[in-house]
């Protein structure tokens, strides 16, 4: 006749031991270093491109607004002929009065669009229109550069 024990039998542990769990830390510490940084610039790039779709909402209606009036805004009527009836010359005679744009949209980075009438950059003479960038000052390289309706 056997004696049997009161102490239960010894169950099997099931688990990670503490190297697994230290070699998946590991792993995925340097999976975040690998992948992070590749991510940081995005937000960056987003600017740049809300910039760019911007400057053709506003390139479409500055075309509006030359469809209704004959020409462009004036450098000093300047983008609020947009949204507001423009004094001064050129006349706007055929001025939609609804306008062309609810409001004047600033950049990403909080900086006014900036538009010239005659351009300085624009290949085919019409007018500059752009930002000038993360920097917002003129010029600038990388994130830095302005950004605007002439070829790069």
């Amino acid at each position: 006749m056997k004696l049997q024990s009161k102490r239960p039998a010894r169950q099997q542990q099931r688990g990670f031991t503490l190297i697994e769990i230290m070699v998946v830390v590991v792993i995925i510490g340097v999976l975040g270093a690998i992948v992070v940084p590749q991510f940081m610039s995005r937000p960056d790039q987003a600017k740049v491109t809300a910039a760019r779709t911007d400057i053709q909402a506003i390139a479409t209606a500055l075309e509006m607004y030359r469809l209704d009036n004959f020409q462009y805004p004036s450098t000093q009527q300047g983008l609020e002929a947009l949204s507001k009836r423009p004094s001064g010359t050129p006349a706007a005679r055929n001025w939609n009065p609804q306008g062309y744009l609810k409001s004047l949209p600033v950049d990403p980075w909080g900086t006014p669009y900036q538009y010239l009438n005659p351009g300085h950059k624009s290949l085919d003479g019409g007018y500059d229109l752009y930002s000038l960038g993360a920097d917002g000052v003129s010029g600038g390289e990388g994130m830095a550069a302005d950004i605007g309706n002439w070829a790069e």
